[in-house]
This record gives C-alpha cells, sequence and structure tokens, in this order.
C-alpha cells in the first residue's frame, strides 16, 4: 500500500477568455494520490484537509477516485488556494496559503503509519513552508529505515521565501529517499551552473537518491540507478491540451508499475534491474502523456489503457 503525503488544495483555473476562474481540485500530491486511485492502486493520503467548502471538494474528489483519506487530519483553517495563469499550455501558479489547514501541521503530531505501508511518497509545496514542510521532512526520515520513500520537489521557485532553509531541507530528504524524480527544470535548480543533466543527476545520487527519474518534457524520460546503470524512454506523441498534472501522473504510473511487479521494498529498489526500470518509465510516459491530452489534472483510469 503507498500513502502519498503532501499537498491538497484549490486550482483557480482560467475558464473561456481567460477572464474567468473556475476551481478544480489539486496540489502536485494529491493529483498524484488521484492518478493511483485510478490505476487501482488503492493509495491512503494523509495532508491537512480543511472542514471549509473547498475542503468537502477535495474529500469528495479523493473518495471518487478510490483514495483512502483516513490519514487525513481535519481542521477549520482555510483551504489553500493556487492560482493558475496558462502560457501556450503551460502552467504558472501563484499560491495563497498563509495559516491554511495543509500548512499549519505540527511536527511532534506525526500519525501512527499502518504497518500494511510499503511506500510513501513526498513532494510539491508542502516542502516549502513551515511548520508543515518540517510536519513531511519528520515523517520521512522517521519512515526512511522500513519503507521506500519517494520524493519529487515539483519546484516552484516563486513560492520560496526562504531559499537556504528549503536548500537544506531539500539535502536532508534527498539524502533519506530511494526514489527521487526531477524534472530539467527541477533539476537546474538543484544542481545549478553548466554542466550536463546527466552528471547534475549523478550529482543527486552521491546526496543519497538510490534510484534518479528525469523526466525532460518532449525528449523523454530516464533513470539512474544501481552501478551507474541509465534507462531511457520516449514520450508517446500526442496534442498538448496543458501540463498541470503531467509530473504528478507520472509519478503515479512509476510507482504503480513498481508495486505491481512486487518491487516497493527496500532490497529490491537497491538492486532494480533495467527491465523493471524501464517498465516503470513507461508507464508513467504512457498515464502522463493522456492528462497532458486533456485540460487540467484528470489522470486517466486503468480502463482507458487498455
Amino acid at each position: 500500500m503507498i500513502i502519498c503525503c503532501g499537498e491538497a488544495l484549490i486550482d483557480m483555473i482560467p475558464v473561456g477568455d481567460g477572464q474567468s476562474l473556475k476551481p478544480h481540485a489539486g496540489g502536485a500530491v494529491f493529483n498524484t494520490a488521484i492518478a493511483l486511485g485510478r490505476l487501482g492502486l488503492s493509495p491512503r493520503f494523509l495532508s491537512g484537509i480543511s472542514t471549509d467548502l473547498f475542503g468537502k471538494i477535495l474529500i469528495d474528489a479523493l473518495h471518487s477516485s478510490d483514495v483512502t483519506t483516513d490519514l487525513v487530519i481535519r481542521s477549520d483553517r482555510p483551504t489553500t488556494l493556487a492560482f493558475v495563469e496558462l502560457t501556450d499550455g503551460n502552467a504558472r501558479y501563484v499560491f495563497y496559503d498563509e495559516n491554511t489547514a495543509g500548512r499549519m501541521l505540527d511536527p511532534d503530531d506525526l500519525p501512527n503509519i499502518p504497518d500494511t505501508a510499503t511506500a510513501m511518497y513526498f513532494g510539491g509545496i508542502s516542502l516549502i513552508n513551515t511548520p508543515a514542510a518540517d510536519f513531511y521532512l519528520a515523517l520521512a526520515l522517521q519512515e526512511a529505515p522500513r519503507r521506500v520513500i519517494m520524493a519529487d520537489p515539483n519546484i516552484r521557485a516563486n513560492f520560496v521565501t526562504d531559499e537556504a532553509g528549503y536548500r537544506a531541507r531539500l539535502e536532508r530528504l534527498i539524502a533519506c529517499v530511494d526514489i527521487l524524480k526531477v524534472s530539467d527544470e527541477d533539476l537546474d535548480w538543484l544542481v545549478p551552473g553548466p554542466m550536463p543533466q546527466i552528471d547534475k543527476a549523478n550529482v543527486l545520487r552521491g546526496q543519497g537518491a538510490k534510484v534518479v527519474v528525469l523526466t525532460r518534457g518532449a525528449e523523454g524520460a530516464c533513470a539512474l540507478f544501481g552501478n551507474d546503470q541509465m534507462v531511457e524512454v520516449p514520450v508517446p506523441k500526442v496534442v498538448v491540451s496543458d501540463t498541470v498534472g503531467a509530473g504528478d501522473t507520472f509519478n503515479a504510473g512509476f510507482l504503480a508499475s513498481l508495486s505491481r511487479d512486487g518491487l516497493l521494498n527496500k532490497d529490491s529498489i537497491a538492486a532494480l534491474d533495467a527491465g523493471a526500470v524501464k517498465r516503470a518509465l513507461g508507464l508513467g510516459a504512457k498515464v502522463a502523456s493522456i492528462t497532458v491530452s486533456r485540460p487540467g489534472a484528470n489522470p486517466p483510469w486503468q480502463s482507458e489503457l487498455t
């Protein structure tokens, strides 16, 4: 069983001529949980979610995609809002997150994680601002010795107010993860300077990540793992509607493939073979290509893949 740990929020997305906004349930980790549920993995979601109207929308959306919410921490604080600007299908976000249910999580109140959990996934803006960022880091560090940890920082540089603190937090997280997924933009932020992408990815492996997955948009995805092994796959050719939720859906596909192969355990991740990694990259690319072909973060159901 996979637990997705991180933000759930409301995306305010432009509609029509762009002068109107429509609320959509979203958030990077939320999207990955939804995608895993639709792929038949029945994940759990761990986050702070409001009891307000938007919080009800989020909970209903999770349940409708077969995501269990018994680990969700409810409060009467407001829901985080993200205002989305679309330019040629690419999304830029402005977040409103002060004193929200998702952000005000106390690192001293970590939940008990069920023994059935084999893997935990972290990422998104929930890793940026305290106290939630410290809550999720503490949870990852606590559970890393006995569960597979995957993280996708999904960096939103315009939302970072304490860059030094954020970088230090990510370094501690990367040191404990089994799988680190980054986009090419994330990679350049994490490892700045003129250096080939593969060399930068190897820098992250040197910091502790056993597997580094790099997504490069239309150029496909690759993974570095094991004894200097690398596997890459192309992305299916589709007409792109927008890129909202693309990386989040990719992560779900990658985890789903490893889970179906029985590889979501510490020993197996440390000894992955090229075939298993290529299957995981392939499923990630396939489900992400469906998501980008339609508006918003709308991951595919398993029935759409057959």
